[in-house]
């Protein structure tokens, strides 16, 4: 009979040896430009929590529907719309049935200089400015919202001439953070600090002025093998995840 310190070691290897093997994998996440901040904070927490890794890309989501049509290597897409998802799905790029909106986003009429802009969005009507940002409408769905509200205040002629526009609402952000613009429309998650406009000056526009932005993940055909890609999507809907979505502005899909 085997002295019981030698049993219960071969009785560890044994268990080590017969025991499911789980690798930690990284998935590869293509993330639109409006949801840098709180994508960065989820992929922390999602790694301490699974062990599992995320690698960030950030760009304008029409690009990045491009790039996936063309074979790009993501693996998950975590869009500022729900056209560019839809659009997928539709095409077998996507995995169907996996598509939910993780975020709603808000835009927000931002200057760098404190009060030029007013808390109502007289400045739009005032003038005394020579340029105003706003992504590009064709590949930023923000861009198609701050289009969406200029019209909606008929205001759109008049200031078209003054448009600065950016390949993304990051670009577009920057236009104004540097004063290549004087004011401009940008992610509130951009400039939200502790639930308020951190610095500069703002004005959060109204939901009843554009349609919702209605921002959708979706698990691309290329993560199907990797066990990283459906436990993002998984963390996605955890409350932590909630959580920092909620920090920096976004409102929830019910």
């Amino acid at each position: 009979m085997l002295p019981n310190h030698l049993f219960r070691s071969i009785l560890a290897a044994w268990l080590l040896l017969t025991a499911p093997v789980t690798w930690a994998e990284t998935v590869l996440v293509a993330v639109a430009a409006n949801f840098t901040k709180p994508m960065t904070e989820i992929a922390e927490a999602f790694e301490k929590s699974t062990g599992h890794s995320a690698k960030l890309s950030f760009g304008s989501s029409g690009k990045f529907v491009s790039q996936f049509e063309n074979g790009g290597p993501f693996e998950v897409f975590l869009s500022a719309d729900d056209k560019g998802p839809i659009k997928l799905e539709q095409a077998g790029l996507a995995v169907a049935g996996t598509r939910f909106t993780y975020a709603l986003g808000k835009l927000v009429l931002w200057s760098a200089t404190p009060s030029l802009v007013d808390d109502q969005g007289q400045v739009l009507s005032k003038g005394g400015f020579k340029h105003i940002a706003l992504a590009d409408p064709k590949l930023a769905p923000y861009g198609a919202a701050a289009v969406e509200v200029l019209k909606n205040l008929s205001v759109f002629d008049k200031l078209q001439p003054l448009f600065v526009q950016g390949e993304n609402i990051a670009q577009t952000h920057q236009f104004v953070s540097t004063g290549n613009a004087e004011l401009g429309f940008v992610a509130l998650s951009q400039v939200i600090d502790s639930g308020r406009i951190a610095s500069g000056s703002g004005w959060i526009v109204p939901n009843n002025l554009y349609k919702p932005i209605r921002q959708d993940a979706i698990l691309l055909k290329n993560g199907l093998e990797n066990p990283a890609a459906p436990a993002l999507m998984k963390f996605l809907k955890s409350p932590e995840a909630l959580a920092i979505i909620k920090k920096y502005g976004y409102g929830l899909a019910e």
